[in-house]
């Protein structure tokens, strides 16, 4: 069957827009190893690992990223400025599905003084670009609508923003102090009718009621930024105010999860004390275990700019830029 090439050509024209809006904007376009002798510390990633021979015959472990966020950080701690990525990025153990790949591409930029809802705002700002840019129907359409799967989304105006505590406690009839608390979220959770044992922890039930409850109701008529994720689900983000959450949002659109967005943690112990707990927690999972990226927390002590940060699925917006059900339709995927 031959190839669709009008709607894959598309992801071209995404990629060249993307790049042509931060050069306009003042980024630098940088590029990190896609080969590592470790990688950054989620406890629920899975990473492909290799092993490298130098002509010595001398091995050592290597990994594929699962993103290049701590090797874009050490530039920002060398004094980069603001910069974007565009690349590969690969996570073991996902398997394949209409929106998933073990090798994907995403799009990281940092903007220096920034945080997370500056960021927000440059997402939006981005998106109407693209739309602007690649959309055939542009001249001759509403230039802030885009068309998916029979669907129109307005990417212009306000987008809906929203706070974790506030979804919880609209679409899942939870309140911050049972979603907060491990054993009245589980409680809650089981009177769902969720499976929940002894050794279930609270991090599996939020996951849950957010997959099922929550994800399903963003995004159904322009972006929604959700924000201020609990703190146990930081990632790499600062504290907020109130120490129980972290400034730390995800857009969503047309059911997809578009970005992942950080005011950035720039407190070395902190962060030292977070990649530590973290490959714990992958032990226990028994995930690959690797060193943690001592360079990257000794960069961290040399000083890291205040930033705000994000990392986007670059396939997931070709997808919807192109009328796309299925990312087979417009990359390939071994």
């Amino acid at each position: 069957m031959k190839r669709n090439w009008e709607k894959y050509w598309i992801r071209e024209r995404v990629i060249d827009s993307i790049r042509e809006y931060f050069k306009n904007c003042g980024f630098h376009e940088v590029t990190t190893p896609l080969l590592l002798p470790t990688v950054s510390t989620e406890p629920f990633l899975e990473v492909f690992e290799t092993t490298m021979t130098d002509d010595r015959g001398n091995e050592r472990q290597m990994f594929l990223p699962t993103s290049p966020e701590f090797s874009m950080k050490k530039m920002l701690c060398e004094g980069s400025g603001s910069i974007f990525q565009i690349t590969s990025s690969f996570r073991n153990g996902e398997g394949k599905s209409p929106r998933h790949s073990p090798e994907f591409s995403i799009l990281e930029w940092y903007e220096v003084g920034g945080d997370y809802m500056s960021v927000a705002r440059e997402m939006q700002s981005l998106m109407l670009h693209i739309r602007e840019s690649v959309s055939v129907d542009a001249v001759n359409s509403v230039d802030s609508v885009l068309e998916y799967q029979g669907k129109e989304y307005d990417l212009g105006g306000e987008w809906e923003k929203i706070s974790v505590k506030q979804a919880f406690e609209k679409y899942a009839g939870i309140e911050e102090d049972v979603m907060l608390d491990e054993e009245k979220l589980k409680e809650k959770a089981s009177e769902k009718g969720y499976q929940v044992s002894e050794t279930t922890t609270w991090e599996e039930v939020w996951n849950q009621i957010m997959a099922n409850e929550i994800e399903p109701e963003l995004g159904k008529v322009r972006p929604t930024v959700l924000y201020d994720y609990p703190i146990a689900q930081a990632a790499l983000a600062k504290k907020c105010c109130d120490p129980r959450y972290a400034e730390r949002a995800e857009v969503y659109l047309a059911g997809m999860e578009l970005a992942n967005i950080f005011s950035e943690l720039t407190d070395w112990e902190e962060q030292e004390a977070r990649c530590k707990a973290d490959l714990l927690e992958r032990k226990k999972l028994g995930k690959t275990e690797y060193p943690m990226d001592t360079e990257f927390i000794e960069a961290l002590k040399s000083g890291m700019p205040e930033t705000g940060g994000i990392a986007v699925g670059v396939d997931r917006l070709v997808m919807l830029f192109s009328d796309a059900k299925n990312i087979r339709e417009i990359r390939e995927i071994i």
